[in-house]
């Protein structure tokens, strides 16, 4: 009996892969286990990420959005910090469970796609030694469970292309509506999946009533956040030319190369080989919607300026392909070694010296990690800055210091003021950057008002917009000559606001 024609017009219907190999449980798991232990056991090191900081107070302001986010992140911080308590290890452990969960991930996609024991091995150790896998492990932040999200939504399509059940249709929907509200990008990942699929196939999810059901639950779960976006005049919109505009990894230029930096110099190849695979090998032919999807979002993403770890979902599905087909046939002439043990060995331990806080914090500004890793850099001096803002409140005779105000210039000070603060004897800090903004204005004492920021001492003078008497009064020193955004910024004492705080406050609101 001849196939109806709708699917004997499909490129791939004929050609699933057969039943999946052995899942190599014992090999992976250890690998999932030993990143998962390193980043704890690294997790109380140097302190608070400036993310973090934010997302403390934000639990504490929950809304369905934000400027610069959807609701979970602030939301899970909420829920840890009220069953564990304000622990900077206990918002950590999350993150280092997703990277860990991420690894097996890995290895089960490279088992949809025929893999057996070396290939899902060879996966998940490219996962495991991928340095934004363990950054992103680090510290509490959207980056780490986005990326675990949009990992898991390509393992799921990759399963429906080989098994074609509708039901996992249904799961892909519910993992979206979950990343959705934890980055609006995954939209862009499902579509770019789509396309894929629509343009060389497997093409028959298009006829199944649980892609409805599906795509209903991610939009349903969207909604509420789409609404505070509309009720605030879009401002997520603005936060992404805001992105463009900043041009993190060299922008346009570094958005190739850093991909080659962020998956690891040498465990790169092997997703360059898998994207190649699946247009070439008919072994991978069911899958080579991964590399359509992968170019067209490195195409939309040079477009937009977007990031190079946006694309961080499709890397281990990648990797798998590059696996499968070393597994299967041998790696390339020339490339052997670089498969080998002792090769991910060597990377795994460059990962760590670069991303992880493994020196005493003292050296850290010798080391080549933080040109690496910014963000390191961006967990250092917290303490010491909130002390250098309380030592400058303190010079305050004491009726000025009753009713002195603090504006800093972004969510990580006033979050490092939060957490810091209170036992230094410091009223609580406002700021108008990204999202607290929203969470309130200061009050109208008519006493004087301690600034931190703007960087140097001749962009200050636009301060004199809002106040007549405005003075530099101390530098903010991490003490570790430490070059992150807080270090050598200067610290003011600002009198005599021009007009009240309800009609100033809007010039403060800034997106970056």
């Amino acid at each position: 009996m001849s196939a109806p024609a709708s699917e004997a017009s499909d490129p791939v219907e004929a050609d699933v892969p057969p039943g999946s190999p052995v899942i190599a449980w014992r090999p992976v798991l250890v690998l999932a286990g030993v990143l998962g232990v390193l980043l704890l056991a690294v997790s109380a090191r140097y302190g608070h990420h400036r993310d973090e900081l934010y997302f403390r107070v934000a639990g504490r302001h929950l809304a369905w959005g934000y400027p610069d986010q959807p609701p979970l992140l602030p939301l899970i911080a909420r829920a840890i910090t009220a069953v564990f308590g304000d622990s900077l290890v206990a918002l950590r452990v999350p993150a280092a469970l997703f990277a860990a969960a991420g690894v097996v991930i890995a290895a089960l996609t490279a088992r949809e796609m025929g893999g057996g024991r070396r290939a899902q091995v060879l996966t998940a150790a490219s996962y495991a030694v991928c340095p934004f896998v363990a950054a992103a492990g680090h510290t509490f932040s959207t980056a780490a469970l986005d990326l675990l999200l949009s990992t898991a939504i390509v393992w799921l399509v990759v399963r429906w292309a080989r098994t074609r059940d509708q039901r996992l249709l249904l799961a892909v929907g519910a993992v979206s509506a979950v990343a959705l509200n934890v980055k609006y990008l995954a939209a862009f990942l499902l579509v770019a999946l789509a396309t894929g699929l629509l343009v060389s196939g497997p093409r028959e999810f298009l006829r199944r009533p649980m892609l409805a059901a599906g795509l209903l639950a991610a939009v349903l779960a969207v909604v509420p956040g789409l609404v505070w976006q509309a009720r605030h005049g879009w401002p997520q919109l603005d936060m992404a030319s805001a992105i463009a505009d900043k041009g993190d990894f060299a922008g346009r230029p570094g958005f190739i190369p850093f991909q080659l930096v962020l998956t690891g110099v040498f465990p790169s190849w092997l997703w360059i080989y898998g994207l190649w695979r699946t247009y070439r090998s008919d072994g991978l032919r069911t899958f080579r919607f991964l590399g359509h999807a992968y170019l067209l979002l490195n195409v939309l993403f040079l477009i937009t300026a977007g990031k190079p770890y946006y694309l961080s979902g499709l890397w281990a599905a990648l990797w798998a392909a590059g696996a499968v087909e070393i597994e299967r046939n041998g790696a390339p002439r020339g490339f052997g070694r670089l498969a080998s043990a002792t090769m991910y060995a060597i990377t795994g331990i460059t990962t760590v010296l670069l991303t992880l806080p493994v020196y005493p914090v003292k050296w850290l500004a010798d080391t080549p990690q933080p040109a690496v890793n910014a963000d390191a850099a961006e967990t250092v001096g917290w303490p010491r800055f909130a002390a250098q803002v309380a030592a400058v409140y303190r010079t305050l005779p004491p009726a000025e210091r009753s009713a002195a105000t603090i504006v800093v210039g972004n969510y990580g000070e006033a979050g490092a003021l939060d957490k810091y603060g209170p036992g230094l004897g410091l009223p609580r800090a406002y700021s108008g950057h990204n999202g607290y903004w929203y969470f309130g204005r200061p009050p109208d004492t008519g006493g004087p008002t301690i600034v931190v920021g703007p960087d140097d001492v001749a962009e200050g003078a636009g301060l004199q917009r809002f106040w007549t008497d405005v003075r530099p009064v101390a530098r903010i020193d991490n003490g570790v000559g430490l070059d992150n955004q807080e270090q050598g910024k200067p610290v003011w004492v600002c009198r005599g606001l021009r007009d009240t705080w309800t009609r100033l406050w809007p010039e403060f609101k800034q997106l970056s």
